[in-house]
This record gives C-alpha cells, structure tokens and sequence, in this order.
C-alpha cells in the first residue's frame, strides 16, 4: 500500500512540474491565435480597404512579426530546458579551490562561490540565480542567455497583442463603463457561466486580460533582469551593493551574453560563445586562467 502511494505521489508531483510549462505554452499559442485572427478578420476595419493591396502587405507584416516572436520564444524556451544549469560535467577542483569555496553534503562535492543547491532540481548549479517556477527548471549561467532571450520576446510579444487587442477593449466599453461591462473585463469567467455573455465575447475578453496582466508581469521579471544583468549580479546579490563580479556594463553583457551580445536576440541559433574560458570565471572569479 505504501508503494503504491509513493507511485501515485511520485506521478502527481511530476504531472505539478509539467503543468507550469503546458499552461504557459497553451497561453502563448491562444493569445498567438486571437491576434492572428484580429489580424486575418477584423482588420482593417473599413470595408473599403479589406480587398485593398495595402491591406494584404498589413497583415503580411503582423504576420510575420508575430511569428517571428512566437519561433523565438519556443525556440528559446525550449533551449533553456535542455540546457542543464548545473555542475554536472563542471572540472571543480585543483588550484581552483579558493576563498568563498563551500561543501554541498547533497552533492557530496566541493561548489565553487555563487553556486548552491536547489532541492526543486535536486543538484548545484553553477551561479544560480533562482528557480523559474513557469518553466520548473534553474536559471544559472549555461541557460541564462536563452532565458533574457525568452523574457524580450515574451515581453515585445505581449506588448504587441496588447495593443492589438485594444480594439477588444473599445468594442466592450463602446457603450459606456457599465457594470455589464466592467465585470467581463475582471471576471469574465463568471459571466461566462452565469451565461450574461457568449462564449466568443469570453474568449476574446479572456485572452484581452491576458495580455494585459502577462504584459505587467513579464515587464517587471524583464526589466529586473535586465537590471541585474548591467549590474554583474544574480537574484540572490542583488540586494546588496557589493559586486565583486561586475566587469563593467560591456564586460557582464559579454560575459552573459557572449561576444555577439548585440545580434544573439535576434535568434538563438546565432553562435555567441562567452570570452576566454567563461566556466573558469564562474569557477575561481578571475579571468585569469589558472597555472599549476
């Protein structure tokens, strides 16, 4: 009986560690479908310039910029899962041993400074910076680059389907800021089972808030980041105001990023390797290549 309840505990947790993915990836491909349907039937509003030739080369371009957001996204998010963060593979030893140096008796190994064990991922990772709950996986310094990567796109993304969808927001307020009106923006959920709308004005205002409040969040997370990465520092440093490991603003988006800093947002399969030996940094905290 006792197995059998491991087996089913073991099955649910894993199940609760996929749910955080699937839900993001179905939010993503429905808020990626209504835009595309704004896109293909609604607009352009005028009659007259539905059939036009400037109407086709509109909705060709939001076309191609929504799903060139959407492949960047997927394909980033998708890197950063395979990715392994942690120290697995990593040489930690030798000369490196230094000052800051620490024991992880559940890695049973010695971790270099910046580094500590997630129990959600079960192994130390190498500068970590905290456990992303939406993807179930830690951000540390071999997935950090696909990580902001996914972060621009999600945020550049919702920033353009929120403002399609402002015509969502006109169509439902058109007559006025009525109860009726203001409740299917805040719980359309609930108008939508007590049957007060249908289920097309649910879905269109649904996704709407979506974009809305997924907009909000994702800014804050991005420009954090962002911020922390101008800064040399990981979630865990960032309140304080020592930064032994800043390299200057163009050295830590170097160092992060990769050499090609400036073109490895535009896709995921530009190669950017890091400068020198980025490995060794995060190992000892110097540039300097150890000599034995």
């Amino acid at each position: 009986m006792t197995s059998f309840a491991a087996k089913v505990f073991g099955r649910v947790e894993r199940l609760c560690q996929h749910l955080p993915v699937a839900l993001n990836t179905f939010l993503v491909f429905s808020i990626t479908g209504e835009v595309s349907y704004l896109v293909l039937v609604e607009a352009p509003l005028e009659a007259d310039q539905k059939k036009t030739v400037w109407s086709s080369w509109w909705k060709m371009v939001h076309l191609l910029a929504q799903y060139f957001m959407l492949g960047n996204i997927c394909w980033n998010a998708l890197l950063f899962l395979k990715t392994s963060p942690s120290i697995r593979g990593v040489f930690l030893g030798g000369d490196g041993l230094g000052q800051g140096w620490r024991y992880c008796y559940t890695c049973e190994t010695h971790t270099p400074p910046r580094c500590s064990h997630c129990y959600d991922c079960k192994v130390c990772v190498l500068r970590r910076d905290h456990h992303c709950v939406f993807f179930g996986q830690c951000v540390g310094f071999r997935n950090y680059r696909y990580f902001l990567s996914c972060l621009l796109f999600m945020w550049s993304g919702l920033l353009y389907a929120t403002l399609m969808n402002a015509e969502v927001f006109i169509v439902i307020l058109k007559e006025g800021v009525t109860v009726h009106s203001v409740l299917l923006l805040l719980i359309p959920w609930i108008m939508l089972v007590s049957g007060q709308v249908s289920a097309r004005a649910f879905a269109f205002a649904f996704i709407a808030d979506t974009c809305v409040v997924g907009f909000l969040l994702v800014s804050a997370f991005f420009f954090f980041h962002l911020f922390l990465l101008f800064r040399g520092q990981t979630t865990r440093e960032w309140y304080s105001s020592r930064r032994p490991y800043s390299l200057g603003l163009l050295g830590n988006l170097r160092h992060t990023l990769g050499i090609r800093w400036y073109l490895c947002w535009l896709s995921p399969l530009i190669p950017s390797p890091v400068p020198g030996d980025g490995i060794h940094f995060e190992v000892t905290g110097s540039l300097e290549p150890s000599r034995s």
